[in-house]
């Protein structure tokens, strides 16, 4: 968690496009990261699976296993950050990316400058623990924040970094309601940009995991027009 910013953080790349991902790497190196690239699904977890990286950057268009598959994967593997890539316009791409386990997306083209930021941003927020709201238990529900535990009905449930992060913030506001916005800047770490769909899809899949029943969600409600609430 204290781990700097340096060249001690690895980025995994998985492009098929070389111009692209030859402009990716430079771009990183500049930053001071060390880069790992690769061309195809089977070549990143291939990469993964013998030295995980600190952040993996997805493309969605790949030749053999596609970048769902190779987030799904990834994500098996570990709470990695992860953001996708994609080149269509169409938003079921984007929530299909955030639904197989991304923290985050990028449509191409895009700026190395905000692809920098956006990578800062999710390390950030990898290596920031300053959210610690005090043990809760709510029904059926429990967590620990100091050992990073979530207990539905007893049984541990396994959340990613994001939507751990989430969970905490909601809980930490005491009853407020949090807008996307405050969301987006409070667990994406965003104040000049971001998607609210992040934040819906977010709450979705953590709703799966906590919520006895997500489609009448008990512990994280939404509030028409404002955002979501946790009920403590």
């Amino acid at each position: 968690m204290g781990q700097h910013l340096g060249m001690s953080t690895r980025i995994l790349t998985v492009e098929d496009d070389e111009r692209i991902r030859t402009a990716v790497r430079m771009a990183l190196e500049e930053e001071g990261w060390d880069v790992e690239e690769t061309a195809s699904g089977e070549e990143a977890l291939d990469a993964f699976s013998r030295q995980p990286a600190d952040v993996v950057l997805i493309d969605i268009m790949l030749p053999g296993i596609d970048g769902f598959e190779v987030c799904r994967n990834i994500r098996r593997l570990g709470d990695v950050p992860i953001v996708m890539v994609t080149a269509r316009s169409d938003s079921h791409d984007v929530v299909a990316g955030l639904e197989a386990g991304a923290d985050d997306y990028l449509r191409k083209p895009f700026d190395p400058k905000e692809l920098s930021a956006r990578i800062r941003a999710l390390l950030r927020r990898v290596r920031s623990d300053d959210v610690q709201p005090n043990r809760i238990h709510v029904g059926d529900l429990e967590v620990l924040p100091e050992e990073g535990v979530v207990r539905q009905a007893g049984d541990e449930v396994h959340l990613t970094r994001t939507e751990f992060r989430l969970l905490l913030e909601l809980a930490a506001a005491d009853g407020r309601v949090l807008s996307r916005e405050d969301l987006l800047e409070k667990v994406w770490g965003y104040d000049y940009f971001g998607d609210g769909r992040l934040v819906d899809v977010h709450v979705r899949r953590l709703r799966t995991k906590i919520e006895p029943d997500p489609g009448n969600p008990r512990y994280v409600t939404t509030i028409r027009g404002m955002g979501y609430k946790f009920q403590g």
